[in-house]
C-alpha cells in the first residue's frame, strides 16, 4: 500500500479585503490578547464566503474554508475549479509559501513547487546560479546538482542564455527553467499551477510528459490546470474547489464532469413568439431541438462519440426556400465551427407545413470543453433571418467529455462541414 506524502487537516486560509497583511495593529493586539488567555481568535467566526461574484457584508473573507484530504506516494492529483475558487491559495499553502489561518499540512518528504512566473528565481543571478541556489534550497549537495545540470539546461531549451540573468529572460523562457529545475533535482512532491500555460505548445506536451514520468519513478504531482484535457490524460486523481471548499474529491472524470455542469448557466429560458419576433421575420420558426445519444436527449457527449441534433421547424408563413446555419462558440465566444446548409432549395413552403432534421458533427471533432451553440433559419440567399436559438436564451451548453487517450495525441478544433439529413 502506498504511504501517504501529504496531509491537509482542517485548512482554512482567511483575507481582509483591502489590507496587505491580515488587518491593522488593533485586530493584532486583540489576536494576541485572545490567546494570551486561552481564548479562539476572535476574527475566525467572522467572514463571508469566497465568492468573487458577490459583495459581502463582512471585511473578511475565507479563501478557503476546511480543506481536508490526503495524497499518496505516486499519485497525481489534477485540481480544478472556476477562477477564485481557491487553487492557486491551496498550493501555496502546502508549497509553506505562505501559512494557513487554521490547520495544518503534514508533508513528507522534500516539495518543489513551480507556482508563478520566476518563483523561487533571485533576478540577478543567471540561470546556472539559479539552478545551483533551488538545488541548495531543496538541499541537495553540489555534487547532486552538477551531476543534474546538463539534464536540466538541455529539458529547458536555453542553453545558449544560461549565463545570462533571468530578469532578462522572457516569460516562457523563465517557465522553462523554472519547470526543468523543478521536475529534475528530485523532489518527492512536485506541485505545479497553471503557469506552464505560458509555454509554447511543444513545451506543454514535453512538461505533460514530463510529470507522468516523475510519477511513473514514484514520485508524486499536484496539478492544477484549465486545460481540462490535460488533467484527464495525467492525473488518475481530481480535487474539485467551488467558492474555497472542496466540491468533489476522488476520480478524476466525475470530478470533470462536476465542473462542466457546474459551469453551465442557471435560468435557461425558452423565447416567445413575440421575442422571436425581434431577432428574426418568423416565417418559420424552430419548434423543437434536441440534442440526442443513444436515442435519449442529453447535452453531454464523449470526445469519440458523433453529436446529433434533431430539430422540428413549422412555417408560419408561405417561404420559399430555406436555409439552417450551425455555429459553435469557444468560451470567449468565437466561432470555431460553422457552416450553413439548404434544407430546402427552391420549392415553396407552405404556411403551417412542418419540416424535422438531423445536423450532426463527426466523432473527435472537438476537444473536451464547454461550447455554447447558435442555430439559425434564414432564405436561401442567408439574408433574412427567420428564427435564432443560442445558449444565452434558451438552449444549454454543449459539454464534450474527455476519455482516455494518449497525452501526446493532437487533439485540435476540425473546421469541418455538418452532415444534415431530412428526417422522414
Amino acid at each position: 500500500m502506498s504511504k501517504v506524502v501529504l496531509k491537509a487537516i482542517n485548512i482554512s486560509k482567511q483575507y481582509r479585503l483591502g489590507q496587505v497583511g491580515t488587518g491593522t495593529i488593533s485586530h493584532d493586539l486583540n489576536r494576541w490578547w485572545h490567546k494570551a488567555r486561552g481564548k479562539e481568535d476572535p476574527y475566525i467566526q467572522v467572514g463571508d464566503t469566497n465568492d468573487r461574484s458577490s459583495k459581502g457584508s463582512s471585511e473578511y473573507v475565507w479563501s478557503l474554508k476546511d480543506i481536508n484530504f490526503e495524497i499518496k506516494q505516486g499519485e497525481i492529483l489534477g485540481i480544478i475549479g472556476k477562477n477564485g475558487a481557491g487553487k492557486s491559495t491551496l498550493l501555496k499553502i502546502l508549497s509553506q509559501v505562505t501559512t494557513a489561518t487554521t490547520g495544518k499540512v503534514k508533508i513528507r518528504g522534500r516539495i518543489a513547487a513551480l507556482l508563478e512566473v520566476g518563483t523561487g528565481f533571485h533576478p540577478e543571478l543567471t540561470g546556472r546560479e539559479n539552478i545551483f541556489l533551488n538545488g541548495a534550497i531543496l538541499g541537495m549537495t553540489k555534487p547532486e546538482i552538477t551531476k543534474k545540470f546538463d539534464e536540466i539546461v538541455d529539458f529547458s531549451g536555453v542553453e545558449r542564455y544560461i549565463d545570462t540573468p533571468v530578469k532578462r529572460y522572457s516569460s516562457g523562457m523563465m517557465v522553462r527553467l523554472g519547470f526543468a529545475v523543478a521536475a529534475h533535482l528530485e523532489p518527492e512532491i512536485l506541485v505545479i499551477d497553471e503557469v506552464l500555460a505560458v509555454g509554447d505548445a511543444e513545451f506543454q506536451k514535453k512538461c505533460l510528459g514530463k510529470m507522468k514520468d516523475v510519477a511513473g519513478e514514484g514520485r508524486t504531482v499536484l496539478f492544477v490546470s484549465h486545460n481540462i484535457q490535460a488533467i484527464s490524460n495525467l492525473c488518475n486523481t481530481g480535487l474539485l474547489l467551488n467558492k474555497g471548499q472542496i466540491e468533489l474529491k476522488g476520480n478524476v472524470e466525475d470530478c470533470i464532469k462536476k465542473y462542466m455542469l457546474m459551469s453551465r448557466p442557471e435560468n435557461l429560458k425558452t423565447i416567445g413568439l413575440e421575442d422571436r419576433l425581434k431577432r428574426g421575420s418568423g416565417s418559420v420558426i424552430f419548434e423543437e431541438l434536441k440534442a440526442v445519444k443513444n436515442g435519449n436527449e442529453s447535452w453531454e457527449f464523449n470526445y469519440d462519440e458523433d453529436i446529433n441534433f434533431k430539430f422540428k421547424v413549422t412555417a408560419s408563413a408561405d417561404t420559399k426556400g430555406l436555409g439552417f446555419y450551425l455555429a459553435l462558440r469557444d468560451p470567449f465566444s468565437e466561432e470555431i465551427i460553422s457552416n450553413f446548409k439548404m434544407i430546402i432549395t427552391e420549392n415553396m413552403i407552405a404556411k403551417g407545413d412542418s419540416i424535422s432534421f438531423t445536423a450532426s458533427l463527426p466523432k473527435k471533432t472537438l476537444r473536451p470543453g464547454q461550447y455554447g451553440l447558435y442555430f439559425t433559419l434564414s432564405n436561401s440567399e442567408f439574408k433574412i433571418f427567420h428564427d435564432v436559438l443560442d445558449n444565452n436564451v434558451n438552449i444549454p451548453m454543449l459539454n464534450i467529455n474527455p476519455v482516455s487517450m494518449d497525452v501526446h495525441e493532437n487533439i485540435g478544433f476540425v473546421t469541418m462541414p455538418f452532415n444534415l439529413k431530412i428526417d422522414p
